[in-house]
Protein backbone atom coordinates (compact mmCIF):
# COMPACT_ATOMS: atom_id res chain seq x y z
CA UNK A 1 0.00 0.00 0.00
CA UNK A 2 1.35 3.40 -0.78
CA UNK A 3 2.25 5.86 2.36
CA UNK A 4 -0.63 7.96 2.31
CA UNK A 5 -2.99 5.00 2.84
CA UNK A 6 -0.23 3.45 5.53
CA UNK A 7 -0.69 6.72 7.44
CA UNK A 8 -4.37 6.86 7.72
CA UNK A 9 -4.66 2.84 8.89
CA UNK A 10 -2.07 3.67 11.80
CA UNK A 11 -4.08 7.15 12.83
CA UNK A 12 -7.33 5.17 12.46
CA UNK A 13 -6.20 2.01 14.45
CA UNK A 14 -4.82 3.98 17.33
CA UNK A 15 -8.50 6.21 17.29
CA UNK A 16 -10.03 3.06 17.53
CA UNK A 17 -8.01 1.07 19.63
CA UNK A 18 -8.05 3.57 22.57
CA UNK A 19 -11.88 3.31 22.39
CA UNK A 20 -12.43 -0.54 23.41
CA UNK A 21 -11.19 -3.20 26.32
CA UNK A 22 -10.15 -6.68 25.21
CA UNK A 23 -12.41 -9.26 23.55
CA UNK A 24 -12.01 -12.71 22.79
CA UNK A 25 -12.10 -14.28 19.22
CA UNK A 26 -12.70 -17.84 18.51
CA UNK A 27 -11.16 -20.13 15.36
CA UNK A 28 -13.06 -23.00 13.38
CA UNK A 29 -9.38 -23.90 12.75
CA UNK A 30 -7.07 -24.18 14.91
CA UNK A 31 -6.11 -20.38 14.77
CA UNK A 32 -3.34 -19.28 12.41
CA UNK A 33 -1.14 -16.27 13.88
CA UNK A 34 -1.54 -13.97 10.96
CA UNK A 35 -4.60 -12.91 8.32
CA UNK A 36 -3.00 -15.27 5.77
CA UNK A 37 -2.43 -18.78 5.25
CA UNK A 38 0.44 -19.83 4.05
CA UNK A 39 -0.72 -21.87 1.46
CA UNK A 40 -2.33 -20.41 -1.73
CA UNK A 41 -4.88 -23.19 -1.33
CA UNK A 42 -6.31 -21.38 1.80
CA UNK A 43 -8.75 -18.39 1.55
CA UNK A 44 -9.39 -16.46 5.62
CA UNK A 45 -12.78 -15.19 6.70
CA UNK A 46 -13.00 -13.02 9.55
CA UNK A 47 -16.95 -12.53 10.78
CA UNK A 48 -18.62 -11.22 13.97
CA UNK A 49 -20.46 -14.15 15.15
CA UNK A 50 -18.34 -15.77 17.49
CA UNK A 51 -21.83 -17.15 19.23
CA UNK A 52 -21.23 -19.83 15.98
CA UNK A 53 -19.15 -22.96 16.61
CA UNK A 54 -17.59 -25.31 14.19
CA UNK A 55 -20.75 -27.37 13.71
CA UNK A 56 -23.74 -24.93 13.32
CA UNK A 57 -24.98 -23.91 9.63
CA UNK A 58 -23.19 -20.83 9.39
CA UNK A 59 -19.87 -21.81 9.67
CA UNK A 60 -20.91 -25.38 7.29
CA UNK A 61 -21.95 -22.92 4.50
CA UNK A 62 -18.80 -21.16 4.24
CA UNK A 63 -17.01 -24.48 4.43
CA UNK A 64 -19.52 -25.04 1.44
CA UNK A 65 -18.50 -22.14 -0.27
CA UNK A 66 -14.84 -22.86 0.29
CA UNK A 67 -15.28 -26.37 -1.57
CA UNK A 68 -17.36 -24.71 -4.60
CA UNK A 69 -14.37 -22.50 -5.18
CA UNK A 70 -11.70 -24.74 -4.55
CA UNK A 71 -10.19 -23.84 -1.59
CA UNK A 72 -9.81 -24.64 2.25
CA UNK A 73 -11.78 -22.10 4.24
CA UNK A 74 -9.88 -20.75 7.64
CA UNK A 75 -12.69 -19.15 9.62
CA UNK A 76 -11.91 -16.64 13.14
CA UNK A 77 -14.97 -15.45 14.68
CA UNK A 78 -14.30 -11.84 16.79
CA UNK A 79 -16.67 -9.91 19.14
CA UNK A 80 -17.93 -6.90 16.79
CA UNK A 81 -15.97 -4.26 18.61
CA UNK A 82 -12.84 -6.55 18.61
CA UNK A 83 -13.07 -7.29 14.96
CA UNK A 84 -12.70 -3.29 13.99
CA UNK A 85 -9.31 -2.95 15.71
CA UNK A 86 -7.88 -6.51 13.97
CA UNK A 87 -8.95 -5.30 10.91
CA UNK A 88 -7.26 -1.99 11.19
CA UNK A 89 -4.05 -3.19 12.42
CA UNK A 90 -3.90 -6.46 9.75
CA UNK A 91 -4.42 -3.73 6.94
CA UNK A 92 -1.28 -1.79 8.39
CA UNK A 93 0.78 -4.90 8.56
CA UNK A 94 -0.56 -5.96 4.94
CA UNK A 95 -1.80 -9.04 6.46
CA UNK A 96 -5.64 -8.28 5.94
CA UNK A 97 -8.48 -11.50 5.97
CA UNK A 98 -9.53 -12.26 2.10
CA UNK A 99 -13.30 -11.92 3.49
CA UNK A 100 -13.96 -9.63 6.03
CA UNK A 101 -17.60 -9.57 7.58
CA UNK A 102 -18.53 -6.23 9.28
CA UNK A 103 -21.23 -4.42 11.39
CA UNK A 104 -22.21 -1.86 8.38
CA UNK A 105 -21.60 1.49 10.41
CA UNK A 106 -17.98 0.22 10.34
CA UNK A 107 -17.88 -0.30 6.94
CA UNK A 108 -17.39 3.51 5.99
CA UNK A 109 -14.25 3.31 8.62
CA UNK A 110 -12.04 0.89 6.86
CA UNK A 111 -12.58 2.52 3.59
CA UNK A 112 -11.89 6.18 4.28
CA UNK A 113 -8.65 4.49 5.75
CA UNK A 114 -7.88 3.12 2.72
CA UNK A 115 -8.13 -1.11 4.01
CA UNK A 116 -10.76 -2.11 1.84
CA UNK A 117 -11.58 -2.91 -2.03
CA UNK A 118 -14.40 -1.23 -3.65
CA UNK A 119 -16.94 -3.74 -5.64
CA UNK A 120 -15.94 -2.27 -9.20
CA UNK A 121 -12.57 -3.38 -8.08
CA UNK A 122 -13.52 -6.98 -6.74
CA UNK A 123 -16.36 -7.51 -9.42
CA UNK A 124 -18.60 -8.34 -6.84
CA UNK A 125 -22.22 -8.14 -8.15
CA UNK A 126 -24.53 -5.99 -5.92
CA UNK A 127 -27.18 -5.31 -8.51
CA UNK A 128 -29.99 -7.31 -6.79
CA UNK A 129 -29.02 -5.03 -3.25
CA UNK A 130 -31.73 -2.96 -2.32
CA UNK A 131 -30.43 0.57 -2.61
CA UNK A 132 -31.15 1.36 0.77
CA UNK A 133 -29.52 -1.41 2.38
CA UNK A 134 -26.57 -1.04 0.06
CA UNK A 135 -26.33 2.79 1.20
CA UNK A 136 -24.92 2.03 4.24
CA UNK A 137 -21.64 0.55 2.53
CA UNK A 138 -20.86 3.61 0.19
CA UNK A 139 -18.27 6.17 0.96
CA UNK A 140 -17.83 8.47 -1.47
CA UNK A 141 -19.63 7.61 -4.73
CA UNK A 142 -18.14 4.28 -4.54
CA UNK A 143 -19.17 0.94 -3.21
CA UNK A 144 -17.43 -1.30 -0.05
CA UNK A 145 -19.38 -4.20 0.01
CA UNK A 146 -22.55 -6.23 0.00
CA UNK A 147 -24.85 -6.70 2.63
CA UNK A 148 -25.86 -9.81 4.46
CA UNK A 149 -28.81 -9.04 6.19
CA UNK A 150 -30.36 -6.39 7.96
CA UNK A 151 -32.16 -5.41 10.97
CA UNK A 152 -34.20 -3.01 12.12
CA UNK A 153 -36.58 -1.56 14.97
CA UNK A 154 -40.29 -1.27 15.01
CA UNK A 155 -43.28 -1.16 17.81
CA UNK A 156 -43.76 -4.45 19.55
CA UNK A 157 -47.33 -4.66 20.82
CA UNK A 158 -49.20 -6.04 23.74
CA UNK A 159 -52.71 -7.06 21.98
CA UNK A 160 -54.40 -7.85 25.32
CA UNK A 161 -53.00 -3.93 26.27
CA UNK A 162 -54.78 -2.19 23.65
CA UNK A 163 -57.91 -4.51 23.53
CA UNK A 164 -58.47 -3.19 27.07
CA UNK A 165 -57.88 0.31 26.05
CA UNK A 166 -60.23 0.46 23.53
CA UNK A 167 -57.49 0.81 20.81
CA UNK A 168 -57.32 -0.28 17.65
CA UNK A 169 -53.85 -0.80 16.27
CA UNK A 170 -54.95 0.04 12.37
CA UNK A 171 -55.55 3.47 13.87
CA UNK A 172 -52.10 4.10 14.64
CA UNK A 173 -50.60 6.35 11.22
CA UNK A 174 -48.96 8.86 12.88
CA UNK A 175 -47.06 10.54 16.07
CA UNK A 176 -50.87 11.97 16.88
CA UNK A 177 -52.14 8.79 16.74
CA UNK A 178 -49.81 6.90 18.21
CA UNK A 179 -49.73 9.34 21.67
CA UNK A 180 -53.79 9.03 21.46
CA UNK A 181 -53.30 5.60 21.83
CA UNK A 182 -50.68 6.30 24.64
CA UNK A 183 -53.37 8.12 26.55
CA UNK A 184 -56.13 5.74 26.17
CA UNK A 185 -53.96 2.87 27.74
CA UNK A 186 -52.91 4.79 30.73
CA UNK A 187 -56.12 6.32 31.40
CA UNK A 188 -56.74 2.21 31.30
CA UNK A 189 -54.25 2.30 33.78
CA UNK A 190 -51.63 0.18 31.78
CA UNK A 191 -48.52 1.96 30.53
CA UNK A 192 -47.95 3.11 27.41
CA UNK A 193 -44.00 2.63 25.48
CA UNK A 194 -40.73 1.83 26.57
CA UNK A 195 -38.15 2.45 25.00
CA UNK A 196 -33.79 3.03 25.32
CA UNK A 197 -32.70 6.37 25.45
CA UNK A 198 -28.95 5.22 27.42
CA UNK A 199 -26.22 7.72 26.60
CA UNK A 200 -24.52 5.28 24.32
CA UNK A 201 -25.28 4.50 20.77
CA UNK A 202 -27.96 2.19 21.96
CA UNK A 203 -29.30 5.80 22.61
CA UNK A 204 -29.31 7.12 19.31
CA UNK A 205 -30.10 4.02 17.32
CA UNK A 206 -33.82 4.18 18.96
CA UNK A 207 -33.99 7.99 18.39
CA UNK A 208 -33.47 7.92 15.03
CA UNK A 209 -36.45 6.33 13.57
CA UNK A 210 -38.18 9.70 15.42
CA UNK A 211 -35.26 11.80 14.37
CA UNK A 212 -35.64 10.55 10.57
CA UNK A 213 -39.55 10.34 10.69
CA UNK A 214 -39.69 14.08 11.35
CA UNK A 215 -37.56 14.71 8.50
CA UNK A 216 -34.94 16.05 10.26
CA UNK A 217 -31.19 15.49 9.11
CA UNK A 218 -28.24 14.51 10.96
CA UNK A 219 -26.22 17.28 9.12
CA UNK A 220 -28.48 19.40 11.01
CA UNK A 221 -29.40 18.25 14.68
CA UNK A 222 -31.46 21.33 15.95
CA UNK A 223 -33.90 21.83 13.04
CA UNK A 224 -37.38 22.20 13.63
CA UNK A 225 -37.84 18.95 12.79
CA UNK A 226 -35.63 17.28 14.92
CA UNK A 227 -36.34 19.53 17.90
CA UNK A 228 -40.16 18.20 16.82
CA UNK A 229 -38.45 14.58 17.65
CA UNK A 230 -36.96 15.07 21.05
CA UNK A 231 -40.21 16.90 21.88
CA UNK A 232 -41.99 14.07 21.21
CA UNK A 233 -39.93 12.07 23.64
CA UNK A 234 -39.68 14.56 26.11
CA UNK A 235 -43.55 14.80 26.24
CA UNK A 236 -44.37 10.87 26.77
CA UNK A 237 -42.35 11.11 29.67
CA UNK A 238 -43.61 14.02 31.14
CA UNK A 239 -47.56 12.88 30.76
CA UNK A 240 -46.09 9.37 31.98
CA UNK A 241 -46.98 7.56 28.79
CA UNK A 242 -42.87 6.57 28.71
CA UNK A 243 -40.97 5.63 31.99
CA UNK A 244 -38.08 7.76 33.85
CA UNK A 245 -35.96 4.24 33.24
CA UNK A 246 -36.07 5.14 29.49
CA UNK A 247 -33.03 7.16 30.36
CA UNK A 248 -30.87 4.52 31.39
CA UNK A 249 -32.75 1.48 30.02
CA UNK A 250 -30.56 -0.14 27.06
CA UNK A 251 -32.29 -2.28 24.54
CA UNK A 252 -32.10 -5.95 26.81
CA UNK A 253 -33.53 -3.65 29.81
CA UNK A 254 -36.53 -2.09 27.61
CA UNK A 255 -37.35 -5.59 26.45
CA UNK A 256 -37.55 -6.81 30.15
CA UNK A 257 -40.21 -4.36 31.04
CA UNK A 258 -42.31 -5.10 28.19
CA UNK A 259 -42.28 -8.62 28.49
CA UNK A 260 -43.79 -7.67 32.23
CA UNK A 261 -46.97 -7.65 30.22
CA UNK A 262 -47.86 -4.36 31.40
CA UNK A 263 -46.74 -2.07 28.37
CA UNK A 264 -48.71 -1.29 25.42
CA UNK A 265 -45.62 -0.63 23.29
CA UNK A 266 -42.03 -1.34 23.39
CA UNK A 267 -39.36 0.15 20.73
CA UNK A 268 -36.99 -2.87 19.63
CA UNK A 269 -35.41 -5.21 16.83
CA UNK A 270 -35.95 -8.19 15.06
CA UNK A 271 -33.77 -9.84 17.64
CA UNK A 272 -36.17 -9.84 20.27
CA UNK A 273 -38.51 -12.69 18.17
CA UNK A 274 -37.23 -15.22 20.02
CA UNK A 275 -38.28 -13.94 23.18
CA UNK A 276 -41.60 -12.30 22.00
CA UNK A 277 -42.48 -15.67 20.83
CA UNK A 278 -41.92 -16.93 24.72
CA UNK A 279 -43.59 -13.40 26.45
CA UNK A 280 -46.59 -14.97 27.31
CA UNK A 281 -49.10 -13.01 25.77
CA UNK A 282 -50.25 -12.15 22.39
CA UNK A 283 -48.00 -9.55 20.61
CA UNK A 284 -48.21 -7.87 17.50
CA UNK A 285 -45.49 -5.34 15.13
CA UNK A 286 -45.92 -2.61 13.76
CA UNK A 287 -43.69 -0.12 11.38
CA UNK A 288 -42.76 2.73 13.86
CA UNK A 289 -44.58 5.83 11.59
CA UNK A 290 -43.36 8.84 10.59
CA UNK A 291 -44.47 12.17 12.33
CA UNK A 292 -47.17 12.71 9.05
CA UNK A 293 -47.92 9.17 8.18
CA UNK A 294 -45.93 6.82 6.45
CA UNK A 295 -43.24 4.25 7.68
CA UNK A 296 -40.23 6.28 9.20
CA UNK A 297 -36.92 5.43 8.21
CA UNK A 298 -35.41 3.08 10.97
CA UNK A 299 -31.44 2.64 11.59
CA UNK A 300 -30.15 -0.55 9.58
CA UNK A 301 -28.33 -3.14 11.47
CA UNK A 302 -26.69 -6.38 10.30
CA UNK A 303 -23.10 -6.96 8.65
CA UNK A 304 -21.30 -6.80 5.44
CA UNK A 305 -19.62 -8.64 3.45
CA UNK A 306 -16.28 -7.02 2.24
CA UNK A 307 -13.04 -7.48 0.45
CA UNK A 308 -10.11 -6.31 2.29
CA UNK A 309 -7.27 -4.52 0.34
CA UNK A 310 -4.30 -7.54 -0.26
CA UNK A 311 -0.65 -7.36 -1.57
CA UNK A 312 -1.66 -10.28 -3.79
CA UNK A 313 -4.28 -8.84 -5.95
CA UNK A 314 -4.21 -12.32 -7.71
CA UNK A 315 -6.19 -13.66 -4.68
CA UNK A 316 -9.36 -11.24 -5.49
CA UNK A 317 -10.76 -13.72 -8.33
CA UNK A 318 -11.19 -16.72 -5.86
CA UNK A 319 -12.49 -14.63 -3.39
CA UNK A 320 -15.06 -13.04 -5.54
CA UNK A 321 -16.08 -16.39 -5.81
CA UNK A 322 -17.02 -16.98 -2.00
CA UNK A 323 -18.40 -13.90 -1.82
CA UNK A 324 -20.50 -14.52 -4.28
CA UNK A 325 -21.59 -17.93 -2.90
CA UNK A 326 -22.29 -16.50 0.60
CA UNK A 327 -24.22 -13.46 -0.89
CA UNK A 328 -26.29 -15.76 -3.35
CA UNK A 329 -30.05 -16.22 -3.02
CA UNK A 330 -30.55 -19.48 -1.88
CA UNK A 331 -27.93 -18.93 1.01
CA UNK A 332 -29.27 -15.57 1.80
CA UNK A 333 -32.50 -17.52 2.71
CA UNK A 334 -30.85 -19.70 5.04
CA UNK A 335 -28.41 -17.86 6.36
CA UNK A 336 -30.60 -14.98 7.36
CA UNK A 337 -32.77 -17.23 9.14
CA UNK A 338 -30.08 -18.38 11.26
CA UNK A 339 -28.80 -14.60 11.94
CA UNK A 340 -33.09 -13.68 12.11
CA UNK A 341 -32.14 -11.13 9.83
CA UNK A 342 -34.01 -9.81 6.82
CA UNK A 343 -32.82 -10.22 3.23
CA UNK A 344 -31.22 -7.68 1.50
CA UNK A 345 -32.72 -8.47 -1.90
CA UNK A 346 -36.44 -8.56 -2.40
CA UNK A 347 -36.22 -11.66 -3.78
CA UNK A 348 -35.28 -13.44 -0.86
CA UNK A 349 -37.64 -11.20 1.35
CA UNK A 350 -40.67 -12.45 -0.66
CA UNK A 351 -39.57 -16.41 0.21
CA UNK A 352 -38.71 -15.01 3.82
CA UNK A 353 -42.62 -14.32 4.47
CA UNK A 354 -43.83 -16.71 2.73
CA UNK A 355 -42.05 -18.89 5.40
CA UNK A 356 -43.28 -16.39 7.88
CA UNK A 357 -46.04 -14.18 7.28
CA UNK A 358 -44.94 -12.83 10.96
CA UNK A 359 -41.73 -11.24 9.48
CA UNK A 360 -44.28 -9.09 6.89
CA UNK A 361 -44.02 -6.28 9.32
CA UNK A 362 -40.08 -6.38 9.49
CA UNK A 363 -39.65 -6.19 5.61
CA UNK A 364 -41.76 -3.55 5.41
CA UNK A 365 -39.56 -1.83 8.11
CA UNK A 366 -36.11 -2.55 6.04
CA UNK A 367 -37.90 -1.65 3.32
CA UNK A 368 -37.98 1.98 4.75
CA UNK A 369 -34.76 1.51 6.83
CA UNK A 370 -31.85 3.55 6.40
CA UNK A 371 -27.80 3.20 7.51
CA UNK A 372 -26.85 5.29 9.88
CA UNK A 373 -23.41 6.09 7.95
CA UNK A 374 -25.77 7.15 4.71
CA UNK A 375 -25.63 9.97 3.35
CA UNK A 376 -22.38 10.00 2.48
CA UNK A 377 -21.49 10.93 6.77
CA UNK A 378 -19.13 7.89 6.95
CA UNK A 379 -16.88 8.84 9.88
CA UNK A 380 -18.41 11.94 10.49
CA UNK A 381 -21.10 9.78 11.85
CA UNK A 382 -20.26 8.58 15.31
CA UNK A 383 -19.24 12.25 16.64
CA UNK A 384 -22.86 12.97 15.09
CA UNK A 385 -24.18 10.29 17.69
CA UNK A 386 -22.58 11.03 20.77
CA UNK A 387 -23.80 14.39 20.39
CA UNK A 388 -26.98 12.76 19.66
CA UNK A 389 -27.52 10.75 22.61
CA UNK A 390 -26.22 13.69 25.19
CA UNK A 391 -28.87 15.83 23.54
CA UNK A 392 -31.61 13.35 24.30
CA UNK A 393 -30.24 13.03 27.87
CA UNK A 394 -30.34 16.56 28.77
CA UNK A 395 -33.50 16.67 27.31
CA UNK A 396 -35.19 13.80 28.89
CA UNK A 397 -33.61 14.45 32.62
CA UNK A 398 -34.94 18.10 32.19
CA UNK A 399 -31.66 20.12 32.31
CA UNK A 400 -32.60 21.20 28.87
CA UNK A 401 -35.52 21.92 26.49
CA UNK A 402 -35.18 19.89 23.57
CA UNK A 403 -34.40 23.03 21.42
CA UNK A 404 -31.03 24.33 23.80
CA UNK A 405 -30.10 20.57 23.68
CA UNK A 406 -29.81 19.88 20.07
CA UNK A 407 -28.47 23.29 19.66
CA UNK A 408 -25.55 22.77 21.65
CA UNK A 409 -25.30 19.45 20.09
CA UNK A 410 -25.01 20.93 16.65
CA UNK A 411 -22.62 23.44 18.15
CA UNK A 412 -20.55 20.59 19.30
CA UNK A 413 -20.66 18.72 16.37
CA UNK A 414 -19.08 21.92 13.93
Amino acid sequence: MNRPTTRRLAATAMAVVTLTVGATACSSDDGTSSAKAEDGGSYTIWDPYPQFAKDSDWVKLLDSCGSQAGVKVKRTAFDTSDLTNKALLAAQQDNSPDVLILDNPVVSTLAEAGALTTTEENKVDTSKMDPNLLAAGQSGGKTYGTPIGANTLALYYNKEVLKEAGVDVASIKDWESLTGALEKVKKAGKKGITFSAIGTEEGSFQFLPWFWGSGAKLTELDSAQGVSALSLWSDWMKKGYAPNSVINNTQTTSWQEFASGDYAFAENGTWQLGNAEKAGFEYGVLPIPGADAGNAAAPTGGEFVTVPVQGDTGRYATTQKLVSCLTSTDNLNATDTTLSYVAPTSEVQDKQVAANAGLKPWVEAVKAAKGRTSDDLGTKYPKISEQMWKAVQSALSGSQSPKEALTAAQNAVK
